[in-house]
């Protein structure tokens, strides 16, 4: 396979993906001698939720350059290409440096009055309804917070969502469900002390490296197994490879399930001790033999005793999930059937076991937990009114400015704009233009807007470009707070950087827009992000993701982070690594968790004469996140992975079309056509295609759909075709 350029960085092994501070580093993360050792601070990684800690070098109290934190216990000294490179896309040219106002530089003070008085007149004019917003897991927990107390509490607006609905609401919903609460209940030492890890829909090589080398750090000789249509870096670093059909994933789980208890391989000690629902799941698979199975994921009967032996034979078996998974048309019950694994062979609560959700953003958990993803603030439900009082208590508001009913979600929100009932929406940190799902029908609907304020580093992103007035933000490394990483820790991001112009933290803009919005009373206490910390902590009191152990942000860095829960009980510092469950009591008020199940429901979108390839997306390397809106700033990173538009598609299929490796080629789904470079690979199997989410073109193909519970959206699986394109014939595979 020809492939230098995509693999570079990103091999089996991935051992050149991950640079510690003796051996050199990319760009800026090579630390002058002229430092003074002494002048460092430490905050966590902006990207992924690993949550890696980088020590900030500093002259003048300003960061010049990075380094991996040697003790930190998520990445022990590691990094990736993004942590290495974190500072650079703070200093690039086409950063915000002043509000604008119709494209126009104007000052805070008008920007602010503009953007109150058009939300206000929209509001009188059509009800509260008719505003929206659309947060990130991107910007620090405090800020989160201060965003749904100004927006909800302040502003009397109903309907906020986050791009999390894009990447965990799916585990986000599982969690509370099946242990009633959203808990992941992993912690990075588990990677270490599995027999068996288990990775479904998850390349942890591309998109979290960083728990790929902790993966490398098990002692135990454990078998790794992949499950996933493609065989992805992870899967050809794996000692087992299960390709499985797209989006069989649900009847696979279900089908493993029926061979252990076929087998009497299940846990009935812990079953009866602390689940509940096992009878009726154990009657629903009845009806998922083998044959079934066999026929629904395109293994064969041997692969599926032979996982079932992985499973059953093995002392420690630890499951993780992540894009692959939540990203379905019924990915909240396939999450669960992967819970109900755990449950069924006792693999919870135990050191290397867990039924494990790999978060996507920063601080995705950060979003779930503090008013971000419909729900109200600290885990409580708007719906419940005794938590609205206890919020209204905490917090010294009137009860009556809290919302009685949660606002619409991600994907409604979009349709509320396309049907003319949403009339202004507030973008921060998010580029819904590009990622959202069928992008195409987003930025129509987008185009129907009275007023489009995004809130952002870049006026340049595919959404800033639309707006009507654009906010300019402090980006990560330019302002206090926290994050929370994948494995519930809590860590401290620093400001190591003045913002450039007259950019303001995303809580200063919020705490100037409260303002002028006439509630700055109401939010008098939310004065700086530490004061916020302290709310918060307030807010978690009794709550199963209980902070109030955690004295302040010193605490934060002297520990190392810390995971939650961590209660103010007196009994010293906490351990460095903590998993949930090892007393096997969960958050239902029985304290047992639930076995949940459902029929398994066909694909929205089907291979077909006129489509006859099935079109798979995920991450594309290690140096890219997202929409490229950050990592495309950095000359280096731009280096370690293609610059422009590909498709994978095997050399069988490109045979019979008559198409030729790096030609550029049409690639059509029922809602666009786009063009692209063909790499022929056998990593993806007959009939499937793979594009990476980081180009923009890529979502003008997606099929809009979306879990009934979750409501995230399938990205994974949209009928294609693909053509030659007229004119252009074969292309040198290079940088562009």
């Amino acid at each position: 396979m020809n492939l230098p350029v995509l693999r570079a960085f990103t091999g089996p092994l991935t051992r050149e993906l991950v640079l510690r501070p003796n051996l050199g580093g990319l760009g800026s993360g090579l630390v002058p001698d002229r430092l003074n050792p002494d002048s460092t601070t430490s905050l966590t990684c902006g990207f992924c939720a690993t949550g890696c800690s980088l020590d900030a070098h500093l002259v003048d109290d300003s960061a010049v350059n990075l380094s991996p934190s040697t003790h930190y216990p998520v990445n022990l000294g590691m990094a990736c290409p993004k942590g290495w490179e974190a500072l650079t896309p703070l200093d690039a040219e086409d950063r915000g440096v002043t509000p604008l106002l119709m494209g126009k530089p104007v000052d805070w003070s008008q920007a602010s009055q503009e953007f109150c008085s058009r939300m206000k007149r929209i509001i009188a004019e059509h009800g509260p309804d008719a505003v929206a917003v659309l947060s990130t897991g991107q910007i620090v927990t405090e800020e989160m917070a201060l965003l749904g107390a100004l927006t909800k509490f302040g502003m009397g607006l109903r309907h906020l969502d986050s791009n999390t609905r894009q990447c965990m609401a799916t585990a986000h919903v599982a969690y509370k469900e099946s242990f009633g609460y959203d808990a992941p209940p992993f912690t990075y030492a588990d990677f270490e002390e599995s027999d068996v890890v288990i990775f479904i829909g998850a390349n942890p090589c591309i998109a979290h490296p960083i728990m790929w080398q902790r993966v490398m750090m098990n002692c135990r000789s454990p078998k790794i197994v992949v499950i996933d249509p493609r065989r992805t870096e992870t899967a050809m670093a794996a000692t087992h490879h299960y390709p499985i059909q797209p989006k069989s994933d649900l009847r696979l789980l279900y089908g493993l399930a029926a061979l252990l208890l076929d087998r009497g391989a299940i846990d009935r000690d812990f079953i009866g001790k602390h689940t509940s629902g096992f009878e009726e799941f154990a009657d629903f698979l009845a009806g998922f033999t083998t044959a079934a199975t066999v026929d629904a994921t395109g293994l064969t009967r041997e692969q599926l005793e032979e996982l079932t032996d992985l499973i059953a034979n093995n002392g420690r078996v630890s499951f993780w999930w992540t894009m692959g998974v939540n990203q379905g048309h019924e990915s909240t019950r396939t999450a669960q059937a992967i819970i109900n694994l755990a449950l069924m062979t006792g693999n919870i609560g135990r050191p290397g076991t867990g039924a494990n959700s790999i978060t996507g953003q920063c601080n995705a958990m950060g979003s779930r937990l503090y008013a971000n993803a419909t729900s109200l603030m600290g885990g409580y439900q708007f719906s419940n009114p005794a938590h609205r009082t206890k919020v209204a208590d905490i917090l010294d508001i009137p009860e009556s400015v809290i919302p009685d009913r949660q606002g619409l979600a991600y994907d409604q929100i979009i349709e509320g704009i396309s049907a003319g009932r949403i009339k202004a929406l507030w973008v921060l940190a998010t580029n819904p233009a590009h990622s959202w799902i069928d992008s195409g029908a987003c930025n129509r609907a987008l185009e129907k807007l009275e007023l489009l304020v995004v809130q952002d580093m870049y006026p340049t992103t595919e959404t800033a470009r639309r707006a009507h007035l654009f906010l300019p933000a402090a980006g990560w490394g330019e302002k206090d707070g926290t994050f929370i990483n994948a494995e519930r820790r809590f860590g401290v991001v620093s400001k190591v950087r003045r913002a450039p112009g007259l950019a303001l933290s995303d809580f200063n803009i919020l705490r100037l827009i409260a303002h002028h919005w006439g509630c700055g009373p109401l939010l008098a206490a939310w004065s700086s992000p530490a004061a916020v910390f302290e709310i918060l902590k307030r807010l978690s009191k009794d709550q199963p993701s209980d902070i109030t152990g955690i004295s302040d942000y010193d605490h934060l860095r002297r520990s190392g982070g810390i995971q939650w829960p961590w209660t103010a009980t007196g009994e010293g510092e906490p351990p460095t690594e903590r998993r949930l469950f090892e007393d096997g009591i969960f958050h239902h008020p029985d304290g047992r968790a639930r076995f949940i199940f459902e029929c398994p429901r066909a694909m929205p979108e089907t291979t077909s004469r006129a489509y006859p390839f099935l079109l798979l997306t995920g991450r594309g390397s290690s140096a890219q996140w997202h929409t490229n809106s950050r990592t495309g700033k950095s000359a280096i990173l731009r280096q370690l992975h293609p610059n422009f538009c590909y498709i994978e598609l095997n050399p069988a299929d490109a045979g019979a079309l008559g198409l030729k490796n790096q030609q550029r080629i049409k690639v059509v789904s029922r809602r666009g056509t786009i063009s692209a470079t063909a790499v022929l690979t056998d990593c993806v199997q007959a009939g499937q295609c793979f594009m990476p989410m980081h180009f923009a073109e890529v979502n003008h193909l997606t099929c809009p759909n979306f879990d009934a519970h979750s409501r995230q959206p399938g990205y994974k699986a949209a009928a294609i075709r693909l053509e030659p394109l007229d004119g252009d014939g074969i292309g040198p595979w290079k940088h562009q």
